[in-house]
């Protein structure tokens, strides 16, 4: 009897305030409207964000730097030859068991020449097969091919080291470095592949070489100076740190958020500017509301004080006021959820075409030129319900207002 009763008085009042809602028709459309415009502007922009925020992170981690990356003790403060990963490959192991993927690498600085002109150069020698399964820099040659054990002298090299030096797939350079034996070292290389914009540092001065050639060159017969990891999907950053920490107590384990602090202080505050923008779009689409709220209440306040002169108590003034101003919420969240659909879809199948821009690079990171939206359920729901916040913080005043109108006063108002 009770359910009963209170489930009248909803739909009584729900009814009431639809028709209310629609006696000042052109008032209602421009407050939907905007109220619709905005959600959708908002959803759109906050897929963009999430789609940059999301490009910038898979670049980070998938192209060079991986989750977390292993050091000798000392060497990211003084990077040397002889600051060493000794025990590499029963490392290796312990992190295959432990569930990580995992690949390490010899880094060496040298000079690199072809013809007249030269180059320093980043020495990186690397076993295919393992870098394969934490990085996705194969998939990055733009010309020629990705190593390959068939060629040991093949070399990979950036784009802007080609475009130096002046060569191309199937030209030789000629690097030159100092051995771990104190020799000088010099050995030709065929350059097998030149890569697309990976980071400024890889396109400025990186050559990938195998492993077996990097050792040979460098008189390094054992030991690594680099390991990058990934970790599964399913654990988090700092928990994985610690984890490795705990297989490998003695070096130095960096998550890539200790590795680039800057690009991980930068999209933390890029995250938050979506939250700051919608803010302030709805407490300009609040304000709207508010106007339109307190106009209508003021146009009816003869109104009001015949319905509380017939029994209708503050309580039931409020909620029919906020119901009105939810109504129109209501409205708008299912007409510009509808409006965004196919922005969305658009944006997140083809996006937006950058490479007018030139080349660009955040941090040293590369950026994708083509910059897509990521859509995710909080992309719709976190502007719904910020929007629903805004509406109903708007509403109070002309409720509180509407609810406490004196009936004698209010029936004798002009």
């Amino acid at each position: 009897m009770v359910v009963c009763f209170f489930e009248d008085i909803v739909l009584n009042t729900l009814a009431l305030a639809w028709r209310n809602v629609w006696r000042n028709k052109r008032r209602t459309v421009v407050t939907v409207s905007a109220m619709t415009l905005a959600l959708t502007a908002m959803i759109l922009y906050s897929g963009l964000v999430n789609g940059y925020l999301r490009n910038m992170q898979q670049n980070i981690l998938d192209l060079e730097v991986g989750d977390i990356q292993v050091f000798a003790a000392g060497y990211r403060e003084n990077p040397s030859l002889y600051a060493r990963i000794d025990e590499t490959k029963a490392l290796l192991g312990a992190l295959d068991k432990a569930g990580f993927k995992a690949s390490a690498r010899a880094l060496a600085n040298g000079l690199a020449a072809a013809g007249d002109t030269s180059a320093g150069v980043l020495l990186r020698g690397i076993d295919p097969e393992r870098n394969a399964t934490v990085s996705a820099v194969r998939h990055q040659v733009m010309a020629g091919q990705w190593l390959g054990k068939a060629d040991p002298q093949g070399v990979v090299i950036g784009k802007r080291l080609a475009r130096n030096l002046g060569v191309r797939p199937g030209d030789e350079i000629v690097v030159l470095t100092q051995g771990a034996d104190g020799s000088i070292a010099n050995d030709l290389f065929t350059v097998r592949g030149i890569l697309k914009n990976v980071g400024e540092a890889t396109d400025r001065a990186g050559v990938f070489m195998l492993m077996a050639a990097f050792r040979e060159l460098m008189v390094m017969p054992t030991g690594t100076h680099q390991i990058i990891v990934r970790k599964p999907e399913t654990l988090d950053l700092n928990a994985a740190a610690a984890k490795i920490r705990a297989v490998a107590p003695n070096l130095d384990v960096k998550t890539w958020r200790d590795l680039f602090p800057t690009i991980a202080t930068m999209l933390d505050s890029t995250a938050n500017a979506v939250y700051v923008m919608a803010l302030i779009v709805y407490i300009a689409i609040g304000i709207v509301m508010l106007n339109a709220m307190l106009m209508a209440v003021f146009e009816r306040i003869r109104e009001f004080g015949v319905l509380k002169a017939l029994g209708m108590g503050p309580g039931r003034v409020f909620g029919l006021i906020l119901t009105e101003s939810g109504v129109q919420a209501a409205v708008a969240l299912v007409v510009g959820t509808a409006v965004s659909l196919p922005g969305s879809w658009y944006l997140t199948t083809y996006g937006i075409d950058t490479r007018g821009l030139a080349d660009m690079s955040i941090g040293g990171v590369v950026w994708n030129p083509i910059w897509r939206s990521s859509v995710t359920p909080g992309t719709y729901i976190g502007p719904m319900i910020l929007m629903l916040i805004i509406v109903f913080f708007a509403a109070l005043y002309p409720s509180v207002k509407a609810a406490l109108i004196q009936p004698v006063r209010a029936i004798y108002h002009r």
